[in-house]
């Protein structure tokens, strides 16, 4: 089917978090610069952006956020170092993240919720659609979300959010969607959206994760909405408006995942997140399992 909506090419990431789930690492370092394995956990999110074809990326940020800024900078010292050195594989990889994407920065001032910081976007994005995604979620490369909403809105319009099944005691932390079946497998229509619900009273047990392709006629929505849950501008009390009445900016749908994903914004989560990759790398994975099959027989 030929595509009849613009085909979006701008992502926009929120990183304004305090990070106080990992304090005090984040106290002087920004939650989105902890390691994953040896490559920040931003980058990973940035990568996962233009390898949907997303190559402009602004990122929405705060005080005390500058190294940000920094890791997709290029360092020309550090570079002269390595070059002089002929250490061309470190090189590389240092280059490699300033070589990703066109980087732009904007400062949300006010931690005033997500709904808040994807408000903060509007001058760059324009009138055009566009992708937010969660530095708190890493997506499988291998496991393609994003390009397949990219692909579900310019051929749908409105707007996509990226669904997964939890466990119905697991539904209050998460948005959680109202669905109805379409005739696509893993394409769903939302009917309506609820931030962090009671599990009684959750309409299913899809939850929203963090990946979104928007219409712009969010930023409309989101200029209007009151503070919700938590005192903050939710972004799910915009996406059920739209929800509601597709003829303010189409309809909603919705992809569910059911690959690899990596939660680093809970320490558990991240320290298996980092286990598991470290254990699929062709350099460490060999060496790491032996290490953990042993650990794990002799030590627990």
């Amino acid at each position: 089917m030929s595509e009849s909506h613009p085909r979006i090419s701008k992502a926009v990431i929120p990183a304004a978090g305090l990070g106080t789930r990992f304090l005090p690492a984040t106290k002087a370092t920004p939650k989105e610069m902890l390691p994953v394995v040896d490559k920040p956990a931003i980058q990973y999110v940035v990568e996962e952006a233009v390898g949907a074809g997303l190559s402009d990326v602004l990122m929405v940020t705060g005080r005390n956020k500058r190294p940000l800024e920094d890791h997709f900078d290029r360092n020309y010292e550090l570079e002269e170092a390595l070059s002089r050195k002929g250490d061309a594989g470190r090189l590389a990889k240092v280059q490699e993240s300033s070589d990703l994407a066109t980087m732009h920065y904007v400062r949300q001032g006010d931690p005033k919720g997500l709904g808040h910081a994807v408000l903060c976007a509007a001058p760059h994005v324009g009138e055009q659609p566009f992708a937010v995604l969660l530095g708190d979620d890493l997506i499988d490369p291998r496991d393609p979300l994003l390009s397949r909403m990219v692909d579900v809105q310019a051929r749908e319009g409105g707007s996509v959010v990226a669904l997964m099944e939890v466990e119905p005691s697991q539904v209050h932390l998460y948005g959680c969607a109202a669905v109805q079946a379409t005739g696509e497998d893993g394409v769903v229509r939302v009917t309506g959206l609820v931030e962090k619900p009671d599990p009684a009273e959750a309409p299913s047990n899809y939850a929203i994760i963090g990946r979104y392709v928007l219409d712009p006629a969010v930023f409309e929505i989101l200029r209007k909405t009151e503070p919700g849950r938590g005192g903050e501008i939710q972004l799910t009390d915009a996406l059920q408006m739209l929800a509601a009445d597709e003829q303010i900016g189409g309809p909603v749908h919705g992809v569910v995942f059911k690959g690899r994903r990596y939660d680093t914004g809970d320490r558990g989560d991240y320290l298996r997140a980092i286990v598991r990759l470290a254990c699929e790398r062709e350099d460490l994975g060999p060496d790491f399992r032996a290490w953990l099959r042993r650990y794990v027989t002799e030590e627990m």
